[in-house]
């Protein structure tokens, strides 16, 4: 009796669900090994001593950074480049991203009030999507190879690498997060006769904001790292000089530029949640 009342009082502490998520995790280890086989994943070659030797040394060079000041100016204005190709890309990525989120959101569409989209706005709808499908799956690297030898060398072809590929990414995340917010207040101003864009500034958008500008402002951070992989086809910024940087083997110059963009990202995110607190 005493044993019974204790058992009451002191519940098994194990996990009921414990079996299952065993067996999802075995399940994940097998789904994942072969994969890791597939791409040759062998970590522990990086310990190998012919390749430790140089690894070590080329950190060891970064150490310390360079800081002339003819170097710091360089690299001041190489970075304001950067930033400035991410902002462009970015802002020509956002007048793209606006209508494809527009034209592919179903809770902001007049026809879709009583249930069932009309014929011809459900094929527009899936045409647009179709579209944001595209531009995002060609990556920003091959659209940069592409205007390098439309336009030419420079800043130019990154800007518009990052219009393309991020312009199908942002419209694609708009239109998820508008699609999974709350839809009453929107719906109810298309039922009392507004127009989708009414709907959508005043229904969808105050609702989303903070979700919607804490994504853009991810994205821009993406950006600024995209310009500097672009930069090592071509494409302008500090990238480019990263690039012939660590063709000369120049470590002080490499990580003097690198602490460059580790204050970039942090700006960044700054930003970010200095947005999110505004919006909230």
């Amino acid at each position: 009796m005493s044993s019974v009342s204790a058992n009451s009082k002191n519940p098994a502490l194990r996990d009921p669900a414990w079996s299952m998520r065993v067996f999802w995790f075995l399940a994940a280890i097998v789904l994942v090994w072969p994969m890791f086989q597939l791409t040759e994943f062998r970590p522990w070659i990086l310990l190998d001593e012919d390749n430790l030797r140089p690894t070590l040394n080329f950190l060891g060079d970064m150490l310390p950074p360079k800081t002339d000041p003819e170097f710091l100016t360089m690299v001041a204005k190489e970075a304001w480049r950067t930033v400035a190709i991410a902002t462009a890309g970015l802002a020509l990525a956002w007048l793209l991203a606006v209508p494809i989120a527009l034209l592919s959101v179903r809770v902001i569409s007049i026809s879709a009030i009583s249930g069932r989209m009309a014929p011809l706005p459900s094929v527009l709808r899936q045409l647009v999507r179709w579209v944001a499908i595209v531009l995002r799956s060609v990556p920003e690297l091959i659209w940069a190879l592409v205007f390098v030898r439309v336009v030419g060398l420079g800043p130019t072809s990154g800007v518009l690498a990052i219009a393309l590929t991020y312009g199908g990414m942002l419209g694609k995340v708009y239109a998820d997060i508008l699609e999974s917010g709350d839809v009453h207040v929107s719906q109810n101003l298309l039922r009392n006769g507004s127009g989708r864009l009414q709907a959508f500034f005043y229904g969808a958008l105050p609702q989303n904001a903070a979700e919607l500008a804490s994504y853009t402002v991810y994205r821009w951070e993406c950006a600024i790292r995209s310009s500097a992989v672009l930069g090592f086809v071509g494409a302008g910024g500090l990238g480019q000089q990263l690039d012939s940087s660590m063709k000369m083997f120049a470590g002080g110059e490499v990580g003097t530029m690198l602490l460059v963009f580790v204050f970039l990202v942090w700006l960044a995110d700054r930003v970010s949640s200095w947005l999110r607190s505004a919006l909230a």
